[in-house]
């Protein structure tokens, strides 16, 4: 069960200064903007260990505010925080299951949190970027999709070519093809009733305890103000999947990305990758602006959670 406070990881201000949400809830902000710059994107064994010894002693299981997209690698330590957790559903725009390096990071931490042999599934609901292209399926980790341990409902996306790899049979991908050349057609959300949809996924879920995790990112502009794309998803289908969950599953963590902040790096090579993974020439609201619409679909988040 969800704890009824919240807890900010404040590593860049961007849930600090959201003052109608703070102040409706119990709350712990744990200061965290001194590692931000370092944490941002990417981190390593030392920094992570560091940011585990700062968050010693807060409440695991109240719902957790983690800032920009950029820290969502933050999630796969979180959820190794209550070992209980057999299963992980993730809203996201993006899969986050790169194979290579860096494996403290954004676009690698599902990966790496498979490989907790405690986490029996994890569901990605949302996707959308070309994370799932044919091009970039070449250093995905494949291998995370055999029995089912992984599966992956993107919004809208069309088919998919691999070469030369082993893709396992999957519940949520059909195939056609043969190693040398196969082709995935994802199971997208898009063309489904969402009730009967949301369903089965609870159905088939293991038994335990369940972790959530939203990036905002999977959201319409209207509902999240991000510095990633854009994604499909209205808020009013979040809501409803995520009150579906709450009455059917025992949800005992939950984490929330996706907040805008400017990516303040620590490094060149950081503002580098910055540069390149973030859209380019995407037309940003002012702070403020960006503040009152991520503060309103936190809120609704919460309160839809039954805080």
């Amino acid at each position: 069960m969800l704890h009824n406070s919240i807890r900010v990881l404040n590593f860049d201000n961007s849930v600090a200064c959201q003052s109608r949400l703070l102040s409706s809830f119990r709350n712990e902000i744990i200061e965290l903007t001194d590692l931000g710059p370092c944490l941002r994107l990417f981190s390593n064994r030392s920094l992570r260990q560091r940011l585990a010894r700062r968050i010693i002693g807060s409440e695991p299981s109240a719902p957790t505010f983690l800032g920009s997209g950029d820290f969502h690698h933050i999630s796969e330590l979180l959820i190794t925080e209550q070992p209980e957790i057999r299963s992980v559903l993730v809203f996201d725009f993006h899969p986050d299951w790169d194979g290579l390096p860096p494996h403290f990071g954004c676009g690698s931490w599902v990966s790496r949190l498979l490989k907790n042999k405690n986490i029996l599934k994890c569901v990605i609901i949302g996707v959308g970027s070309g994370d799932i292209s044919s091009f970039a399926l070449q250093t995905a980790d494949l291998s995370v999709l055999k029995d089912d341990r992984l599966e992956i409902y993107p919004y809208r996306h069309s088919p998919s070519r691999v070469y030369f790899k082993n893709v396992p049979q999957n519940k949520s991908i059909r195939q056609a093809g043969n190693f040398f050349s196969r082709r995935l057609y994802w199971d997208e959300l898009e063309k489904k009733e969402l009730g009967h949809f949301i369903s089965e996924v609870i159905r088939r879920l293991p038994a335990g305890k369940v972790y959530i995790s939203i990036d905002k990112d999977c959201l319409l502009s209207d509902s999240a103000a991000t510095n990633w794309e854009e994604g499909f998803l209205s808020l009013k289908q979040l809501l409803f999947m995520l009150e579906k969950l709450q009455n059917s599953l025992d949800i005992s963590g939950l984490d929330i990305t996706g907040d805008y902040s400017p990516a303040v790096v620590c490094n060149r090579f950081k503002a580098l990758l910055s540069r390149l993974d973030h859209p380019a020439g995407k037309a940003l609201l002012s702070m403020q602006e960006a503040q009152e619409i991520n503060q309103e679909t936190n809120f609704q988040i919460l309160k839809t959670l039954g805080l």
